[in-house]
């Protein structure tokens, strides 16, 4: 780690006076006096410049964003902490985000490559949000045929599209690897912004220790060894390393790997559905006795087989032209996602009987066998298999790279910003491996309702900075823009904000424990990160070459210098 780093403050004159942060200054950098703000700020044209881009001046800043021109008034400052020969203090990054008028960062990062396109970002989304009908079972086994039909339709409609458009709206403003992080850093503050990556990483490693759970259900019918004990063990362990070993490889791999995965993996539903024509029997999808729901159950499958859209985010910074790939992908993707879900959950409660108790994890491959004989089942099964080894390496590359856009970003240290041969972050992959394999031991439902509740938090973070950024920088850059005002975009978000508290209060107390106990860790462990960078245990940089962020600070009075 490098000495401190300077702070800059600007001046009424456009200069920039570099000055140590702790001599009279409000910790927290781009977070510490949002609430002042009042009005409609506007961002001081100048910017500072982390080394290695040119100086950007007040006229070419202004002829790059018209939306700040000068407008002869005194303009709000951008409360700046830049890097010095790359150091800076842990989380703290510069003046207003600036990337190209488009929203791209301006090609590929030195670092790395932009490789995603279209196709396979498409199907990354895919399968970090949902990879099949799998696991969609318990919502017909806690609620009924009829209520698991609306939740699928309704749900989308309250949740996923929302989580989409503001995934869209500032994945494209913020084209890096930081993600959700950077969003809530640039709005709330640094010490926000790692809270949320903490709840946000903690969450999707849960997440993924719930596909090699899956995998082995679906196999455990044909190899019963695979039900529990050593045997089931060893291949928890074994198909871990192998897919870990796949995103070790790079996100090219990955994203066509999962165009594969995802082709395989639907069309055996594709075919169910055909041979389930004859036999379907609309009155079985009205079914219905609201006096026996497992409302807990049914509202966390549903939740989570909707939700992570913005896990993409993370990747935004492999993604080639963001500001027109990313919006354009979550569109089509959320079309997929609903469709795969409806087709085989129409066919399989319309053309069976209904046994509730039978509607768990797992149970597709008994239907395809019903319907089609044990080709079909075997066909489910393999796909089944495929598709929790596409949502293990999606969610995987999600975590990892959100571990080193942090680290780029200061907040976590230097090691987990190096990337291997392939452009893949080594240690990030590495920690993300590891809190899988801890976690892969618990039930189902236990990980389902965990990762929901930590989840949970950090949506409501996100939802909060999405609308300071609509008010507070009105203006800025937005290759996409949610076609709402602000009022519209608050309006869009009182259901999902509704739907987040009834997840938390259905929450056992186990869960909720255990939950607000990896809450109360990350929120001693950013200052303990704080300490060892001051002590210099550890490396903490920021990446020159990342466009600056900052929160937008209200006018100083006409006679009054910035700083004293």
């Amino acid at each position: 780690m490098r000495a401190s780093t300077p702070h800059g403050r600007r001046r009424n004159n456009n200069q920039v006076e570099l000055q140590h942060p702790g001599h009279g200054e409000e910790e927290g950098g781009i977070g510490g006096s949002m609430a002042d703000t009042g009005g409609r700020p506007e961002v001081s044209l100048a910017t500072v410049r982390s080394p290695g881009h040119p100086a950007a001046s007040t006229t070419a800043a202004a002829a790059a964003d018209p939306g700040h021109a000068d407008t002869g008034q005194e303009k709000p400052t951008v409360e700046s902490a830049q890097p010095a020969n790359g150091a800076a203090p842990m989380g703290e990054c510069g003046t207003e985000y600036r990337g190209l008028p488009d929203g791209d960062a301006g090609g590929p990062m030195p670092s790395s490559a932009r490789t995603v396109s279209m196709i396979p970002l498409i199907f990354l989304i895919f399968y970090e949000v949902s990879g099949g009908p799998f696991g969609i079972e318990d919502s017909v086994g806690a609620a009924g045929p009829l209520l698991a039909i609306i939740g699928f339709l309704v749900l989308p409609v309250i949740w996923s599209i929302p989580e989409a458009l503001i995934t869209a709206e500032l994945g494209a403003m913020f084209p890096e690897n930081g993600g959700y992080v950077v969003w809530v850093a640039s709005a709330l503050g640094p010490y926000w912004g790692f809270q949320q990556g903490w709840m946000k990483w903690l969450s999707g490693v849960i997440d993924n220790a719930l596909y090699p759970v899956l995998f082995l259900d679906y196999l455990k019918s044909g190899v019963p060894a695979l039900g529990g004990g050593a045997p089931r063990a060893f291949a928890v362990v074994g198909l871990t390393a192998v897919l870990t070993l796949l995103n070790y490889r790079g996100l090219t791999v990955v994203g066509w790997v999962a165009i594969c995965l995802g082709v395989f993996s639907l069309l055996p539903f594709f075919v169910m559905g055909l041979i389930a024509l004859p036999r379907l029997r609309p009155a079985r999808w009205l079914v219905i006795d609201l006096h026996n729901v497992d409302w807990n159950l049914y509202l966390n499958t549903l939740f989570w087989n909707l939700n992570y859209w913005d896990s993409i985010s993370t990747l935004a910074g492999e993604v080639k032209n963001p500001g027109k790939t990313l919006p354009k992908a979550l569109f089509y993707a959320v079309i997929f996602v609903v469709v795969a879900y409806l087709y085989p959950l129409l066919a399989g409660t319309g053309a069976v009987p209904l046994d509730r108790g039978q509607w768990t994890d797992g149970y597709f491959a008994h239907i395809a066998k019903l319907l089609g004989g044990a080709w079909l089942m075997w066909w489910v099964q393999s796909a089944a298999a495929l598709s929790n080894m596409g949502m293990f390496v999606a969610e995987m590359s999600s975590d990892s790279y959100q571990l080193l856009g942090m680290a780029e970003r200061g907040m976590l240290p230097s090691f987990f910003a190096a990337r291997s041969r392939y452009g893949t972050p080594l240690a990030g992959i590495l920690f993300s491996a590891s809190g899988v394999l801890l976690l892969s031991m618990m039930s189902f439902q236990e990980i389902v309702a965990a990762e929901n509740f930590l989840y949970c938090f950090g949506m409501l973070l996100e939802f909060v900075a999405f609308i300071l950024h609509r008010v507070r920088r009105p203006d800025a850059a937005r290759p996409y823009r949610v076609p709402l005002g602000t009022a519209g975009c608050v309006a869009m978000l009182v259901p999902p904000t509704a739907l987040i508290t009834v997840v938390l209060a259905l929450s056992t107390l186990k869960v909720a424990v255990v939950s607000l106990g990896a809450v109360a860790m990350g929120l001693v462990l950013q200052p303990a990160l704080r300490f060892v960078e001051k002590k210099r245990w550890l490396r903490f940089s920021v990446n020159p070459d990342l466009p600056e962020i900052g929160v937008i600070r209200p006018p100083a009075a006409p006679d009054e210098p910035l700083v004293p």
